[in-house]
């Protein structure tokens, strides 16, 4: 299928997206938004600010509704009054540091709120199509050299890992005890979606490597030599990293297909080709040569190892084996980690340097992505 094909799908459908306000949320509706979708979000107002969603626009071209994963009577009232065909739910809370230091609040949001969403829909026969997006973190870490495939055991380590592994349960909990059919026969298609890291401009979020490099750019200007020097927790872990628009592409080809037919619902590992799963420290460096490169009027970026003292424990070595989507849906990632770097920067200094173009510049990387314009 070629990708501009997508959008002639979702043109007219109603579709509920949970963490509307979040990065991946915001690019995910501004697909849909381009698409002519009916959208409506549910989430928390945006988690950093600034925000992607807030310098994007799209407020007032969605019906955006704030509102607490947790809460489900709020959840299941916009759930009456939208009546929506295709759900996706991505609101979470994302971070594995962040975890640590509030694991209640991590397991109420990502397990409980996965509950809620999964009972709005079983209540509601209007969702043909239904996809939880959770993270390649579920499976139980061996620090293997391979990638995981989907049948292989669910354990994160941390809270937010293993409340994303729990939230595959409880989704496939609701497939085997409800979603077999309706009351007028029908069945609700349901998939999660396991996605490597993403990187993309508009990234805001604290514990990320991009956005953290940045923000230490920034802090950490000498005005005297014009630099300025990232500093990196750990350079020798290995992780996937993928371009943001890779994963929306793949979880909106899930939805339409298991909408059409529902053979297509399961569960799908979504991450790049092994040449882009790499050092964090070969990602700075891609990094800083792109962002010194061209223009002269922003710092020229270094970096160095900086391992703060008690440092919780994350993975040093994760991949994922997607040959199951490869297979099925005869994907391969259009953007690899150059790409996904060139982009990012080129986002981010349009960011600082004319945010009124922001709009623009989401609107030509997904024309390009989506290949709109052939």
């Amino acid at each position: 299928m070629m990708k501009a094909e997508i959008f002639d799908f979702y043109k007219g459908k109603k579709v509920l997206v949970t963490g509307h306000t979040g990065f991946k949320g915001t690019w995910l509706i501004k697909i849909l938004v381009m698409a002519g979708a009916d959208v409506t979000g549910y989430a928390l107002e945006p988690p950093t600010d600034p925000s992607l969603f807030k310098l994007s626009g799209l407020e007032d071209k969605i019906h955006s509704v704030i509102g607490d994963i947790r809460d489900f009577n709020h959840l299941n009232q916009v759930m009456d009054e939208f009546q929506p065909e295709i759900v996706f739910h991505l609101a979470a809370q994302p971070i594995v540091l962040t975890s640590y230091k509030n694991p209640r609040y991590t397991y109420e949001t990502n397990v409980m709120g996965t509950v809620n969403i999964c009972e709005a829909v079983r209540l509601h026969e209007s969702v043909k199509s239904f996809l939880n997006i959770t993270t390649d973190k579920v499976y139980k870490n061996n620090e293997w050299c391979w990638g995981y495939r989907e049948d292989e055991y669910l354990d994160g380590f941390d809270p937010y890992s293993n409340s994303k592994s729990c939230s595959e349960l409880v989704t496939h909990s609701y497939v085997n005890s409800f979603f077999g059919g309706n009351k007028d026969g029908s069945k609700v298609a349901v998939s999660t979606a396991r996605a490597g890291n993403v990187i993309g401009g508009g990234d805001f979020a604290d514990n990320r490597i991009i956005p953290d490099a940045i923000r230490s750019m920034t802090k950490s200007y000498r005005e005297q030599d014009k630099t300025a020097v990232i500093e990196v927790r750990n350079p020798y872990s290995t992780r996937p990293y993928q371009h943001v628009l890779e994963p929306l592409y793949i979880y909106l080809l899930i939805a339409e297909k298991q909408y059409m037919n529902i053979n297509y619902a399961g569960n799908y590992n979504v991450g790049p080709d092994d040449c882009d799963c790499i050092r964090t420290g070969e990602l700075i460096d891609l990094f800083c040569k792109q962002w010194n490169s061209g223009d002269r009027t922003y710092p020229v970026a270094t970096w160095v190892t900086h391992a703060p003292k008690d440092t919780p424990h994350e993975a040093n070595f994760l991949k994922l084996d997607c040959s199951k989507i490869k297979s099925i849906f005869d994907w391969t990632p259009r953007w690899h980690i150059d790409d996904c770097i060139r982009k990012t920067v080129d986002f981010t200094k349009v960011l600082i340097s004319c945010p009124n173009n922001l709009e623009s510049e989401m609107e030509n990387e997904i024309n390009d992505f989506f290949k709109l314009d052939d």
